[in-house]
């Protein structure tokens, strides 16, 4: 199983009250993993809306079919805006 560096921003970061964390996972690919956490529940349903939530692997933005490898960093993260 690979160990991710997980982040989360913004109102992720408030809703789910993790910053960072470090995670065993089974998840093979970004999308796998979105589902995975999406799958604890509460507050981690907001990571569900895959078409508004974006994912990065090691600070690129990823496709949900994205592979994932030990060691890895991945950030979840709202739309941003302004100016």
């Amino acid at each position: 199983m690979p160990a991710i560096e997980l982040r989360l921003f913004a109102l992720l970061r408030e809703q789910t009250g993790v910053d960072r964390q470090s995670l065993q996972t089974a998840a093979a690919t970004l999308g796998d993993l979105r589902q995975e956490l999406v799958g604890r529940g509460g507050p981690w349903q907001a990571l569900a809306d895959s078409g508004r939530i974006r994912g990065a692997v090691n600070q690129a933005l990823a496709p949900e079919s994205q592979a994932l490898a030990n060691g890895d960093e991945v950030a979840f993260f709202p739309p941003v805006t302004g100016g």
